[in-house]
């Protein structure tokens, strides 16, 4: 077999082979020996013998695999040479003062990277209870190896390492980013490193967040249930009970602002902030009826007084520019709230509270159309909540609001078409269509006849209600709807069981 061997090492076998002296299936006759690989005795044990290649084929693989040089160790990666660096600079900072190290500590990843640096008993136990605790036992002096294995993250495990040795953390923490610390603040709570929890509670407690670092502190804090250190943390974003409570009072001085705001672009964009607001979780926020009601009543009587001014001002008396531009604010302020009753589902009582309106309405019709069509706006949108199915209320109250604001919106149809681009003709239309057709047929022919008379003289400036009108016709006049009279074929018979 040695001579085999030989042979083999030497390369004359395949000399011998391309020269015709042996043939392709030519073997060595001694047995091949065993050898065990350089690892553990219960593998030696699985794997007991590695013969010699027995074919020519495999004795010439073996020779050309014995020739070449063995392969170069794999390169190292990014994440190593930055464990290495992070390691080699605790190592520069922490041996001048604290000397030759007493543990060995090992630290692994689940993926296999692995780090191994030499750190001090008595700082680890002195700043971790969890370190107190496992390294309490051995000698003062002993040297003893320390493995921590299936890390999330070597790197922050390291890192928390060099912070027990860190005599300013709060310095140390402040250019860190907040993803970071919270990772940091994990390891912290394993370790039981108790200023190092307390330092990155502090630097969350300081530091601004993001709308997605604020989802991932709270949720990182809920996890570890550290209960009093985190609630410093958590005050920016849970209000205290007795903050809450508050809620509908805080609403009613944001929205009475609103309201009354001297500045219109301001205003404007403070409107839709609020809306935005309050309409992205309805039912989370609770806007009392009250509170919104409270608030329409205001504007009621705002526009009352202003209406009132309106109809007996004098010549010179006062900036009528002005006046159109308070009368246009407050309507705009009740469509508004009546744009939050709808989407709340509170419209109901709105449309009797308007309904109910006879002064204003008076007032309304002795004053100029440039002065009065925002108002009828608000009979517009409450018209087109009706038509669509989203605010059901009596026929009667249905009935009172077209009587008492329908001739109105006829006289202001035109100025609102013509001053706003946003003005949806169409939708209008099909509101006060489908709202009309949901009266008595009495009441159906009364308001379209009256309808008519308008439409013919004014044309453009009346709404064109014709998809009303033609149901309405063909109802009256060509499809009659008659009741069948009822002959039930139900038979009940009834018996007693004999007792």
């Amino acid at each position: 077999m040695a001579a085999a061997e030989k042979l083999l090492r030497s390369g004359e076998v395949s000399a011998m082979i391309k020269h015709g002296f042996l043939s392709p299936t030519y073997s060595p006759r001694s047995p091949t020996p065993t050898f065990s690989p350089p690892s553990s005795a219960a593998a030696a044990a699985a794997h007991p013998s590695s013969p010699m290649p027995a074919t020519l084929f495999e004795m010439m693989s073996h020779e050309d695999s014995l020739s070449r040089p063995p392969p170069p160790p794999p390169p190292l990666s990014y994440n190593h040479h930055r464990l290495r660096a992070l390691v080699s600079s605790l190592a520069s900072e922490v041996s001048p003062i604290w000397g030759p190290g007493d543990v060995d500590l090992s630290v692994s990843s689940r993926e296999g990277l692995s780090v191994s640096m030499e750190v001090h008993r008595r700082v680890l136990a002195g700043r971790s209870r969890f370190f107190e605790e496992k390294l309490g036992g051995g000698g003062i002096g002993a040297r003893v190896a320390v493995e921590i294995c299936d890390c999330d993250d070597v790197e922050v495990y390291v890192e928390v390492v060099a912070m027990m040795y860190c005599r300013d953390l709060k310095k140390r923490l402040a250019l860190e980013e907040v993803g970071r610390v919270l990772e940091f603040l994990k390891v912290c709570v394993e370790f039981l490193f108790d200023a190092g929890v307390k330092s990155c509670l502090e630097f969350l407690e300081a530091t601004p967040w993001s709308e997605d670092e604020e989802q991932t502190v709270v949720s990182v804090l809920r996890q570890l249930r550290l209960h009093d250190p985190e609630t410093m943390v958590l005050q920016r974003v849970y209000a205290e009970p007795s903050t809450s409570t508050r809620a509908d009072g805080v609403l009613v001085r944001l929205l009475s602002g609103v309201l009354q705001a001297k500045d219109e672009k301001a205003r404007r964009e403070m409107k839709a902030l609020l809306a935005r607001l309050l309409g992205e979780d309805i039912d989370q926020f609770d806007v009392t009826r009250e509170t919104l009601f409270h608030l329409c009543h205001k504007c009621l009587n705002l526009l009352r007084l202003l209406l009132s001014e309106a109809a007996n001002m004098d010549e010179g008396q006062r900036d009528r520019g002005a006046l159109m531009g308070e009368i246009a604010r407050e309507a705009d302020n009740m469509q508004w709230l009546l744009e939050m009753l709808i989407s709340r589902k509170m419209a109901d009582e709105f449309v009797t509270l308007w309904a109910d309106q006879k002064e204003l309405a008076s007032l309304h019709s002795k004053i100029p159309c440039m002065y009065r069509f925002e108002i009828s706006r608000i009979t517009a949108l409450l018209c087109v909540a009706l038509g669509q199915g989203q605010v059901l209320v009596s026929g009667d109250a249905r009935s009172s609001v077209l009587q008492t604001w329908l001739e109105a919106l006829y006289e202001d149809y035109g100025w609102m078409r013509r001053t706003s681009r946003s003005f949806d003709k169409k939708m209008v239309e099909d509101g006060l269509s489908e709202t009309i057709l949901t009266l008595s047929m009495a009441q159906q022919q009364v308001i379209l006849l009256r309808w008519f008379d308008h439409f013919l003289n004014k044309g453009d400036d009346c709404p064109n209600i014709q998809k009303a009108f033609k149901v309405w016709w063909r109802r009256a006049f060509i499809r009659h709807h008659v009741v069948p009279e009822e002959h039930s074929q139900l038979q009940i018979a009834v018996c007693n069981h004999p007792t």
